[in-house]
């Protein structure tokens, strides 16, 4: 009976592997779409549209962006873990991946969705008013020392990237702040902008006009490496405070069951998509570096992420709205 088992159990792991060779020498069959949790116009949407026309062309088939907004991306990342797992729905989503789900179990197991590839990586730039004495990252942490909960803060909202950048900044440089969240990018910057708001970790593309015109400026990138749009300005850590940065990142995901052969196919694919010289340039001019990465490097990142932001929720005791 053990030898009939066994030998059920491997004719079923060969059908299996079988199965999902076949689906990968006849993938794409048919309109590939890329699902984006974020309204149109917002980094990921955008580099999603870039991304689709490059893989229509190398695909030899139609990609199509399709917005399906909600509770921080959830939404549209579990229409896509409930998807056919054929390759032909995938999700362009960031590292908010690692975040929304543990702030908000329920709409998606994370397990349900497998990476895919990276896209690029959005720095995240400390800004202040001009109007404000601040010319450093040490000159901001001072004030917030000297006063502790004296110092406002503003974000993009519970557990976006701008908000887990502050906790991560906060907690190395060891100082209390007054956390206003926001319900977006547009309103946060307003605070800062009108001096309701200390400072906010926003999108280099949100703030680069602002700061320009001199009524922002730029204290440090709360990301690993420095912006490409802004060279000159150092990260938190080469301002002194380690383990202060936050890796706000772009990527497609994709239904776990989707076969290895299809999945590595895209890895491949949408690696050479980014690779491509105009889309670095059209990249590069959003506030977007690229990023590449073999498709085992992407699941380390995404196991590592999900450990570390544990960790990050639990110590500064951040909870959903």
């Amino acid at each position: 009976m053990r030898k009939l088992t066994k030998g059920i159990g491997l004719c079923a792991v060969a059908l299996s592997v079988g199965t999902g060779a076949a689906l990968a020498q006849t993938f794409p069959s048919r309109t590939i779409r890329l699902v984006s949790g974020v309204t149109p116009g917002s980094a990921s949407d955008t580099t999603a549209r870039i991304i689709a026309e490059k893989l229509q062309a190398s695909l030899g088939q139609p990609v199509i962006v399709e917005n399906k907004l909600g509770v921080g991306g959830l939404i549209g990342a579990a229409y896509v873990a409930n998807a056919e797992p054929d390759g032909h729905m995938i999700s362009i989503y960031t590292s908010a991946f690692t975040v929304a789900p543990l702030l908000s179990p329920g709409p998606l197991d994370p397990k349900d969705l497998a990476p895919v590839a990276t896209i690029g990586t959005v720095p995240t730039v400390l800004v202040v008013s001009t109007a404000r004495s601040y010319k450093t990252a040490a000159d901001l942490v001072a004030a917030a020392k000297a006063k502790p909960g004296g110092i406002i803060a503003t974000t993009a909202g519970i557990g976006s990237s701008t908000h887990m950048n502050l906790e991560r900044f906060r907690i190395a440089a060891g100082i209390e702040v007054l956390h206003v969240p926001m319900k977006g990018a547009p309103d946060a910057l307003t605070e800062v902008l009108t001096g309701r708001a200390d400072f906010y970790f926003a999108l280099p593309f949100q703030v680069g006009p602002q700061i320009k015109e001199g009524k922002l400026r730029a204290l440090a990138v709360g990301s690993p490496k420095r912006s490409a749009l802004f060279p000159d300005v150092p990260t938190t850590v080469e301002a002194g405070y380690p383990d202060s940065d936050y890796n706000f990142w772009i990527g497609a995901l994709i239904a776990a069951k989707t076969p290895r052969e299809i999945v590595l196919r895209l890895n491949k694919e949408f690696n050479a998509a980014v690779n491509s010289p105009d889309v670095r340039e059209k990249f590069l001019k959003l506030g977007v570096d690229p990023l590449t990465m073999s498709l085992p490097e992407f699941e380390a990142m995404i196991k590592q992420e999900f450990e570390s932001n544990a960790r990050l929720i639990k110590t500064a005791g951040i909870k959903a709205n």
